[in-house]
């Protein structure tokens, strides 16, 4: 069980009719991907070719930011806001999917871009589904 389940299971009142599950996914795909792109960004700056991996270093970065930013609006359910969480969640989406068609595009020279790839895809996947359970 992750901590972000635990704390779910821990929240003294009711989510909202928000579903649990994908909500704790979500939480935790968020917290993965901010790390991945950012430890990504460091490998890139480590590569000899560092100056082509530019645009792919600050992909990074703006989805390791709006990864972290959406796990932490996430993570708080007092006042609750719909239109916040699903604005969060849609701008989560978009950052993974550059991030993740950025490090793809560079994943068969670099091993790190590509793990970062995956993780964004999980990460975005994480977000749309989100999205579609709060109707």
């Amino acid at each position: 069980m992750t901590v972000a389940a635990q704390m779910l299971d821990t929240y003294p009142a009711d989510l909202g009719g928000i579903d649990r599950q994908k909500l704790q996914e979500c939480i935790d795909a968020c917290v993965e991907c901010a790390q991945a792109c950012t430890a990504c960004a460091d490998a890139c700056l480590g590569e000899d070719m560092v100056a082509e991996l530019r645009k792919c270093i600050r992909t990074n970065l703006d989805c390791a930011d709006v990864c972290e930013a959406t796990g932490r609006v996430l993570s708080r359910h007092t006042g609750y806001d719909a239109n916040l969480t699903r604005a969060v969640l849609e701008a989560c989406a978009a950052a993974c999917q550059a991030c993740g068609d950025e490090c793809g595009s560079h994943a068969s020279m670099h091993e790190h871009c590509r793990v970062c790839a995956e993780s964004c895809r999980r990460c975005e996947q994480a977000c749309r589904d989100l999205i579609a359970s709060l109707g």
